[in-house]
Formats: C-alpha cells, sequence, structure tokens
C-alpha cells in the first residue's frame, strides 16, 4: 500500500470465475457493498473496458458530509476476465478507481480489494478525505462476497 492506495485480501473458497460473476454484476456490487452507500444500480454485467453503468448512492450512509442521495456512472477501466476488474466513478475529474484482483489458489481464489485515488486532482483532495471507503470497509465487503460466493 502506499499514500494514495489502501487494499485488503482475503482467501475465498470459490473458482475465480464465480468471484468475477458477482463483480462484473452492478448488482452484484450493490450485494456485497459493506459501506451501506450503494443503493441500487442499473445497468447490464459488464464485459469489457469501458462499459459502464449507474449506481445510485446514498452518503448519509458513511455520515462524513451531507451529499445524500445522488449517481454516479462506474466506467470500467481494466478488464482481465477471472483476473482483474478496476473501475473510476470520474465524475468531474474525481479519479478515484475501485478494484479486485482474482488469483487462483489450491482451494478456491486470493482475491485483493483496493481503492486507489493516485489520479485524483488537488482540488478534491483537499477537500475530501481518501480513501472514500476506509480499508477496513474493504476487508468487511470481502466477507460479504466469500459469503455470497461461498
Amino acid at each position: 500500500m502506499t499514500e494514495d492506495r489502501v487494499e485488503a485480501q482475503r482467501e475465498i473458497k470459490a473458482a475465480p470465475e464465480k468471484v468475477f460473476g458477482v463483480l462484473c454484476d452492478p448488482k452484484g456490487h450493490v450485494a456485497i457493498d459493506s459501506s451501506g452507500m450503494l443503493q441500487s444500480a442499473e445497468g447490464e454485467p459488464v464485459k469489457d473496458t469501458g462499459d459502464a453503468f449507474v449506481v445510485h448512492m446514498d452518503r448519509e450512509a458513511l455520515g462524513d458530509m451531507p451529499l445524500g442521495k445522488y449517481d454516479v456512472t462506474v466506467t470500467i477501466t481494466e478488464f482481465e476476465r477471472d483476473a482483474h476488474i478496476e473501475w473510476t466513478v470520474a465524475e468531474g475529474g474525481l479519479d478515484h478507481r475501485y478494484g479486485y484482483r482474482l488469483e487462483p489458489t489450491e482451494t478456491g481464489t486470493r482475491v485483493t480489494s483496493y481503492c486507489d485515488w493516485s489520479r485524483t486532482g488537488e482540488q478534491y483532495r483537499s477537500v475530501l478525505t481518501f480513501p472514500v471507503v476506509p480499508q477496513i470497509s474493504l476487508r468487511a465487503t470481502l466477507g460479504i462476497l466469500a459469503r455470497t460466493v461461498e
């Protein structure tokens, strides 16, 4: 990890393709979210870099700023089937990225979840706290992901 990135890792007893299926589905993102911010999603499962979907958010779940409910467009920036998926919510220069790396193991899949805000402009760094979602939430989301696919 660096000062512009946090990660969490967990071994999940499921095949990479099963884990990846959840991560490609907009509704899967909502189902495994531990932050409480993701309320619902619209769109088809993603299949490649550049694909996008809409997530209906509620920032009140974090209690850090009074943004209330709003929508973000999630755009896939990295896509390697059953191995890596990354996306941005690059609204107006707020280019922070989330992703998962999957590595097959003897008992399933080692999943690394990350948040990277190294591309975020200074205008946002001075008014927002990064990571938006703390490492403990990444770990909790991995726990929900494990429960979902195991």
